[in-house]
């Protein structure tokens, strides 16, 4: 399976509920952002939200190989680090889709048991630490899913609300490969819950809020 798993879980066709979901772009788009300016959210994204998300996910899949697994610490440095509500309830929103899937691949593996005991909802980064030891990626495949992810999630919802040549999404991915790999390594060195960044960036929380009031928008947040 560790053959294409870090294949899949840079997959944005993966049915895990995704593709509802921009990484804050719909958000910054309604704040008046311009399609000219969506390489720098991206690489603002990379030095914030990214290092946080993956850096939890290296974390939970370090759980997933104790036993007994405990995802605790991590789901609530990563809570706390997440003060927004409408973002935690996209999370754990998105996590529940990345539980099913490692539900279905491995019913029985520690891993995916433990996270029923995850209170509220397993975030998603947590998720995708469990979905890692199922898939036996390694912890620094998990890092690149998860930020490469980021960058595919955000240029993939721009098609849909700054729409332009479809090009442009690709020459922006590899634009900001330094900045990838810099958040990559990052996520790597944190070695405990109690170190994980908190890179929130306080517009993306404005703009979150703000979101979560709209009557009519197409991604959670």
């Amino acid at each position: 399976m560790a053959g294409l798993a870090h294949l899949l879980l840079g997959d944005g066709r993966l049915p895990v509920g995704a593709y509802t979901y921009s990484a804050g772009l719909e958000p910054a788009v309604a704040a008046g952002l311009t399609r000219d300016r969506i390489p720098a959210l991206l690489r603002a994204r990379l030095h914030t939200a990214a290092v946080t998300e993956a850096a939890a996910a290296v974390l939970a899949l370090r759980a997933a190989g104790q036993d007994p697994v405990d995802y605790g610490p991590v789901q609530q440095a990563l809570a706390a680090r997440t003060p927004a509500a409408p973002l935690r309830e996209a999370s754990a929103t998105l996590g529940r889709g990345v539980q099913r899937l490692a539900r279905r691949l491995a019913p029985g593996h520690p891993a995916v048991t433990a996270l029923t005991g995850v209170r509220p909802r397993p975030l998603r980064p947590v998720a995708l630490g469990a979905l890692g030891a199922v898939m036996k990626v390694s912890q620094e495949e998990l890092a690149r899913g998860v930020v490469y992810d980021e960058l595919q999630t955000i240029t993939s919802a721009a098609l849909k609300l700054l729409p332009g040549d479809p090009l442009d999404s690709v020459a922006w991915i590899l634009d900001a490969e330094p900045h990838a790999a810099a958040a990559v390594a990052e996520a790597l060195a944190v070695r405990t819950p109690a170190g994980l960044p908190a890179r929130t960036p306080p517009l993306t929380e404005q703009w979150a809020l703000e979101h979560a009031q709209r009557e009519r928008r197409l991604f959670l947040a």
